[in-house]
């Protein structure tokens, strides 16, 4: 028997980066479908602000790369900010509290708020089966419920005394199964036989600082041993200077077209990408392409993220299928001889062996399809269960 919609007086959330605000904006449409006129109020970004959310503080205050001097140098600032919301929050608590990613921020957060009776809900599992499975001791104390974006999740977190719901990938719901490959080309001036090898080296600038030299050698290698390669770039807006800077500095700025946003368009035009570890490695693997997976971070940083880690792998698409479908370079292993033979290797097998290229896509199929859910009805049902218990 179905239950009424549970009193949901007022919503906090925090997200960080872009993608927690696409994630959030995704859940608030939901939630003011169930609860209409909820007030909801935190940290957030423009997704967020045009579902009616009011953001204290702009999300990219949270934004930090790595585990060394990006953080440090940032840490205090955030620390503080994280003080003055849960003093604010403590005054007038809201009825949920929802942490939208962002573990490092809002696990301890959340401890909190919930130690004075709020609900507290985290949406998106910390990468608790890759790497620092402490943290499930501290999500144990923190939430009350974890929205899970992958199925293996919550069978893991019950282990651990962690109630969950898998309510799938968003971005498995956005990107359409078959993908209109000769409209993303049009659009792109692109002609329909190009061999065209997408570049996206990371969202942030630590990143771009990190591997946009690298990706730009590569392809230098690349277009002396096939000439006729075209290189697209989707650029994050407000970036562009700096990967345009690099792109001169390795003498590519005329091999290379960089745009302006435009990731998705970019990734279902190519044939293969080149690309930063992270959730973009996801997005290829939807969009049924090709890639080589790579990363470089400081020193520091990686000597601490290499002692943590639990799995071989660090590629989405190569946890999710438990192997090695794509290629991954990391750190010293990336290197522009090493990106340039992997990325020619998909690039030939255009023409040369297709049914590797097929195989790849089928897999890739399969993992679409098990992500492929309504994400901000299942969310939202947690959300009403758990107000309920």
């Amino acid at each position: 028997m179905s239950h009424p919609p549970a009193a949901l007086n007022a919503l906090a959330l925090v997200a960080g980066e872009a993608s927690g605000d696409m994630l959030a904006a995704l859940l608030l449409q939901a939630v003011h479908g169930r609860w209409p006129g909820v007030p909801a109020f935190g940290i957030g970004g423009p997704g967020m602000a045009a579902q009616g959310f009011e953001a204290w503080w702009p999300h990219h205050k949270l934004a930090v790369h790595g585990f060394g001097w990006d953080v440090l140098l940032r840490y205090r600032e955030i620390v503080g900010i994280r003080k003055q919301l849960f003093a604010r929050l403590a005054v007038n608590p809201p009825s949920l509290f929802i942490g939208v990613d962002a573990p490092d921020f809002n696990l301890d957060l959340e401890a909190n708020l919930r130690v004075r009776g709020v609900k507290t809900m985290h949406f998106v599992c910390p990468s608790v089966w890759a790497w620092r499975p402490e943290r499930l001791r501290t999500m144990r104390r923190s939430v009350d419920h974890v929205l899970c974006l992958f199925p293996f999740e919550p069978a893991l977190l019950a282990q651990h005394g962690i109630a969950a719901t898998y309510v799938g990938h968003p971005l498995a719901e956005r990107i359409p199964l078959q993908i209109d490959r000769a409209a993303a080309r049009q659009q792109l001036g692109l002609g329909p036989e190009d061999d065209v090898l997408a570049l996206l080296p990371g969202s942030r600038r630590s990143e771009i600082r990190h591997l946009a030299p690298l990706f730009f050698q590569a392809a230098m290698l690349i277009a002396q041993a096939r000439p006729h390669v075209k290189f697209v770039l989707p650029a994050v807006p407000g970036l562009e200077t700096l990967i345009t800077h690099a792109a001169k500095g390795s003498a590519m700025a005329d091999r290379v077209q960089i745009v302006s946003g435009q990731s998705h368009t970019v990734l279902a035009a190519c044939d293969a990408t080149l690309i930063a570890s992270g959730t973009a490695t996801l997005e290829a693997a939807l969009f049924k392409r090709p890639m080589v997976i790579t990363y470089r971070m400081g020193a520091l940083s990686w000597q601490w993220m290499r002692r943590k880690r639990l799995q071989p792998w660090v590629g989405l698409p190569n946890i999710l299928s438990g192997e090695f479908i794509v290629p991954e370079f990391l750190q010293d292993q990336a290197t522009p001889q090493a990106l340039a033979a992997a990325s020619l290797h998909w690039l030939d097998c255009k023409r040369a062996d297709p049914a590797v290229l097929r195989h790849l896509e089928l897999r890739f199929d399969t993992l679409h399809q098990s992500l492929r859910r309504d994400t901000g009805t299942l969310a939202v049902q947690a959300i009403d269960n758990m107000l309920h218990a």
